[in-house]
């Protein structure tokens, strides 16, 4: 994978025409449809066909206009320069909620459980949906798409059962994009994990990797990113920030490690996030994060994902971090999402600023990859 780049571009803005379209699919109890088992037999996300390129021009809502998938620009397809993947979480996990509000998103086959049957029809919801979209990429963390157990041995278990069940659906032409651990949710997090001052959170967040990184060579991944949300302090009053930082690049160091043994031949990616939750984040922006690794000798095992709006929440524009990991070395992965300029926080709107789009691809080309 060296020298290779990817590409995320989340499918949001789709998701409110088929979401409105699917209010037919399953009821998850009383619809007809659905087996004993829960399983849905009919289509989610019915009256809708395979969405296809038609021009500028069309008047068919459910149409690519700009995004001809076989055009080919500067010797590439575009297919091939915009490699779309579907965020499963945003797409199937996501219920509209912001901080002061209640969730606005209802999708008609979830029955208010996070059980096994239930991850299952959000994973074939899931397929239905990328093969209406006609891309052939999808990503996922590990928690958003199978229930977390008692037990990390009947957590590993249940993500098992999920994961048999993407490798079918997907088939030989859709693969993950990237995989990767939830290591921010749990309260066992609440401090960090690979920085975590708990030996316990620290032991349990390499046993979660270990298996997100399984599963998603398993499935075929490309890559596999850590993004850690936690990973930093609010006072240096009770943190040992080098002791800290020295941990982070063990865990780092291990899963590169495992990498090798396991025969995964994706690029380890890391995701910079300032702040929101942690004040102080260790992976701040892409300057930092390069920094980073320089310094603990990681540069030869990880690349950068850079997501456009946390570069905006570290005070830089999108295509400054695109530039700064593309000058070291390091573009991996772009997750082309935008915020609000006005709004704190991280609101993974859709990218439509039109030269900020445009600056953004300059880096890509000028990468070569």
């Amino acid at each position: 994978m060296a020298g290779k780049i990817s590409y995320i571009f989340l499918c949001m803005n789709v998701i409110p025409l088929l979401a409105a379209a699917a209010s037919q699919a399953c009821s998850a109890q009383s619809d007809a449809k659905c087996s004993q088992t829960g399983e849905w037999n009919g289509e989610f996300f019915p009256g809708i066909p395979k969405i296809k390129y038609e021009g500028p021009y069309t008047k068919n809502k459910f149409a690519y206009k700009s995004y001809n998938a076989e055009e080919v620009i500067l010797g590439k397809k575009m297919k091939d320069w915009l490699r779309f993947s579907v965020a499963f979480w945003h797409t199937f996990r996501g219920t509209g909620v912001d901080p002061f509000g209640a969730p606005t998103i209802f999708w008609p086959w979830e029955d208010g459980t996070n059980s096994i049957a239930m991850a299952k029809r959000r994973m074939r919801a899931n397929f239905e949906f990328i093969n209406k979209l006609g891309v052939d990429r999808w990503c996922f963390h590990d928690r958003d798409i199978a229930p977390e157990g008692k037990t990390l041995q009947e957590t590993n278990s249940n993500l098992d059962e999920v994961v048999k069940l993407a490798k079918t659906l997907q088939g030989n032409n859709i693969r993950p994009l990237w995989g990767t651990a939830q290591l921010f949710m749990h309260p066992r997090y609440m401090h960090g994990a690979a920085t975590s001052s708990e030996l316990g959170v620290y032991v349990y967040a390499a046993a979660q990797v270990k298996k997100a990184m399984e599963v998603t060579h398993y499935l075929g991944g490309e890559n596999y990113v850590f993004w850690g949300g936690r990973e930093g302090y609010q006072t240096l009053l009770n943190t040992d920030m080098e002791f800290e930082l020295d941990h982070m690049a063990k865990f780092l160091e291990a899963a590169a490690a495992y990498k090798r043994k396991i025969g995964f031949t994706g690029t380890l990616l890391i995701e910079p996030k300032p702040q929101e939750p942690t004040k102080h984040q260790y992976d701040w922006d892409a300057a930092t994060t390069t920094n980073f690794l320089r310094k603990y000798g990681l540069i030869g095992d990880f690349k950068l994902n850079i997501e456009c709006n946390h570069a905006t929440l570290s005070g830089h524009s999108c295509h400054h971090d695109v530039e700064t990991a593309r000058i070291n070395g390091l573009l991996g992965n772009i997750d082309a999402n935008s915020g609000d300029a006005q709004t704190g926080w991280d609101t993974d709107q859709f990218l439509t600023d039109t030269r900020e789009a445009t600056m953004i691809m300059l880096s890509v080309i000028e990468n070569g990859h």
